[in-house]
């Protein structure tokens, strides 16, 4: 089925036209609803230049293309097509939410325009045996200070470190994946000083000796980790636990060179002679 202004008059109120012509009442609507219409083919749609939001989930599209005319819009909602690639997005300079999650796409690209969006979502691709959905550094750059919001679930995605661009991510959603290393997180987390909400349940890190608690002390912004909160009283208690550990630590550490440096002058001198050949 192609998405034609023919499919999308029948789709419209009669009531909300009025006296209009189909042609005036194009130019006007903001938002559009086809999902699920068995559309596999995007036409010519110029006609509606004020389009703020246009939900096309749930349908048969390949490709996406014939939206450049879209400057305007706001919201694209495009799961669960059979999409292979990102592209064609370059003229959605306003384009703020973008849902693309449950397609066919092996990297995530084409995004460098798109300066103001702020949630991408890509979860659940569906991706060649034993690959992983890749991320183009290019568009990385380009989101660095905008994307609040990603969703990259179910890709078979085992680091985040070339995520760590994203300055102003607010909420990870990253659950079943292959995830395994706490340092991996740890390293993430240190950079993402705005992150308030992640999800990794279904990771394998999920399951490392104190995963919850290495992760809430070296997050001071998070707020949320796999959907359960992080009260103060939590991070406080992790707080001063790490602060007596750290203390013990050094107070042995001190202990052991007091014990092995002797205090004269002279003994000094023989302490390092002994160092020199390899007597102590």
């Amino acid at each position: 089925v192609r998405l034609t202004l023919e499919l999308i008059a029948k789709s419209l109120s009669q009531k909300n036209r009025r006296d209009e012509s189909l042609a005036q009442h194009l130019r006007k609507i903001t938002h559009l609803k086809l999902s699920n219409k068995n559309i596999d083919i995007i036409d010519d749609l110029s006609l509606c230049k004020n389009l703020n939001v246009l939900y096309l989930y749930d349908n048969q599209i390949r490709q996406i293309h014939n939206l450049d005319f879209a400057t305007n819009l706001r919201h694209l909602y495009l799961q669960n097509n059979c999409i292979t690639r990102m592209e064609n997005l370059a003229s959605l300079i306003k384009l703020e939410k973008l849902y693309l999650g449950g397609n066919y796409i092996t990297v995530v690209e084409g995004l460098e325009n798109l300066e103001e969006l702020r949630e991408l979502h890509v979860e659940s691709q569906q991706l060649p045996l034993g690959e992983k959905l890749l991320f183009d550094p290019r568009s990385l750059h380009s989101l660095a200070r905008s994307l609040s919001v990603l969703n990259i679930s179910n890709n078979n995605i085992d680091e985040l470190s070339e995520l760590a661009v994203l300055e102003n991510l607010s909420h990870l959603i990253a659950v079943d994946n292959q995830l395994h290393h706490v340092k991996d997180m740890e390293f993430v987390l240190n950079v993402w000083t705005k992150l308030i909400k992640i999800e990794l349940n279904g990771n394998p890190v999920c399951h490392k000796p104190k995963y919850r608690d290495r992760l809430i002390l070296q997050s001071k912004s998070l707020e949320s980790l796999d959907g359960k909160e992080i009260k103060e009283m939590e991070r406080q208690f992790l707080m001063n636990w790490k602060a007596s550990r750290d203390a013990r630590k050094k107070n042995r550490a001190e202990s052991s060179t007091n014990e092995h440096v002797p205090h004269s002058h002279f003994g000094k001198q023989e302490y390092l002679l002994d160092l020199l050949t390899g007597q102590c």
